[in-house]
């Protein structure tokens, strides 16, 4: 059996133990091991691997972002700042038709620059807006599916957890992600906000209007929600921009890493002030944010040794140089990984994706010819595969956020969410199409920055 055959028949039994409910890191990390075993003969060489690879992979300063972004999403969410995202959104746009649903998704956006995690925005904007448009007579699809649609905004506009990971996977530069991440994140908002604005045309059933507010009253709740500038204003900003015009070159203020507790500090300070954030919160945060990260750590482990086994066969190299010399034209290519990401979220989550795939897709992006630098073309497709991963949190049958929404209204039937999300998925899916199209809009600042 030639190494790409081991590979794929492993790729196929590793998808096999993953649909059969085995815990994602766990079954990339047996089919690594069980997989250099077979090619080496013996467990040695995984084992030794184990004990420097454990080591090698958690002490990584890069990695270690991770678990400071997901403790400022907790005491994000601890601190109320979703309330006063979704009263201003809503004072500003509420008298429009559909503009309560409208508000949700520029809450959404807003709470994901100082959340970075998907399913922590749906939870929690849902827990707010959701009442609130059951209230005023939003239909139940509309309701649940802006919502479902909206919480994804949380792992696409920055600080973005899965960004973190696919930069460290393919040695990208965090802070260009991040800022790749910018003008997607904001074309995402403004399209799920165009996609209510048709959905109540042509249903004008499914929204109604709120009492127009007076512009005092618009600036006063505006002020409320300054945390969530400067917050998202100091990490971005510390982490992104030129501090110094001197030197050449961009000189940040702190480093990603530095960033991020920065933002964690400055998320929990105002959580302290304001009394959102109590003791027993604190604790509930610092236990979540452990928990969470355990697991994230422990996927990345099983994916390392994976990884481990697929440079063993030589699978990834080969298979790039394989696409390379059938002359299939990039975009094809790119278009077959691109549907691939569709079809995995159905049933994976966005990190599992991420961390399954590319290994085996970087190598072959990497050879393609899309008229980009090397890191061009790595940052550009990053982009586009967590735009994809993105529209998998809310395609059935197990999108994530459809269930976190459904479950905050169980007398809605889920047939309900799923037909309120389905524009929305349109709406991302032509998205998509721009940004292939189109790759200067994701690099442009980038390149203006740097």
């Amino acid at each position: 059996m030639t190494g790409i055959e081991l590979a794929i028949v492993a790729f196929a039994l590793m998808l096999l133990a993953i649909f059969l409910r085995l815990p994602i890191g766990l079954a990339m990390g047996l089919t690594g091991f069980f997989g250099i075993w077979y090619l080496m003969g013996h467990p040695s060489v995984t084992l030794s691997q184990l004990k420097t690879l454990s080591y090698d992979t958690f002490s990584s300063y890069s990695l270690s972002i991770v678990p400071l972004f997901l403790l400022m999403g907790q005491f994000a969410t601890k601190s109320g700042m979703s309330g006063a995202l979704f009263e201003a959104a809503s004072d500003w746009l509420g008298h429009r038709k559909g503009g309560v649903a409208m508000a949700a998704v520029g809450a959404c956006a807003g709470f994901g620059a100082v959340c970075g995690s998907s399913l922590a925005t749906a939870s929690t904007m849902g827990q707010v807006a959701l009442p609130e448009m059951r209230k005023r007579g939003y239909s139940d699809a509309l309701s649940t599916g802006v919502l479902a649609a909206g919480g994804t905004l949380g792992i696409l506009i920055p600080p973005s957890v899965i960004l973190v990971i696919y930069a460290i996977l393919t040695e990208q530069n965090i802070v260009k992600m991040f800022i790749a991440a910018l003008v997607p994140g904001i074309l995402a908002a403004l399209g799920y906000m165009l996609t209510v604005a048709v959905m109540v045309r042509i249903n004008p059933d499914s929204a109604t209007t709120a009492e127009r507010m007076p512009y005092a009253h618009r600036f006063r709740t505006l002020l409320s929600i300054w945390p969530v500038v400067v917050i998202f204003g100091l990490v971005m900003g510390g982490i992104a921009a030129d501090w110094n015009w001197v030197k050449p070159g961009v000189q940040a203020l702190f480093t990603p890493t530095e960033g991020a507790a920065v933002g964690a500090v400055a998320t929990g300070l105002y959580g302290v002030m304001t009394g959102g954030l109590t003791w027993k919160g604190f604790l509930d945060s610092i236990l979540s944010t452990a928990q969470a990260t355990a697991m994230i750590f422990f996927i990345v482990l099983g994916a390392q040794i994976f990884n481990s086994f697929l440079a063993f066969t030589q699978a990834p190299q080969m298979l790039a140089e394989w696409v390379s010399t059938q002359g299939y034209a990039p975009l094809v290519v790119l278009a077959m990984m691109l549907v691939a990401y569709l079809i995995f979220g159905c049933v994976m989550d966005s990190l599992s994706m991420i961390l399954l795939t590319i290994p085996i897709f970087y190598p072959i992006i990497e050879v393609l010819d899309f008229g980009l630098t090397p890191e061009e073309a790595g940052i550009w497709f990053g982009i586009l595969a967590l735009i994809v991963v993105e529209v998998g949190l809310i395609t059935p049958p197990v999108g994530m956020n459809l269930f976190i929404i459904n479950s905050m209204a169980r007398d809605i039937p889920m047939s309900a969410t799923y037909r309120g999300v389905a524009p929305f998925v349109v709406s991302d899916l032509i998205r998509v199409v721009i940004l292939v199209a189109f790759p200067g809009i994701t690099l442009w600042l980038v390149g203006v920055m740097f």
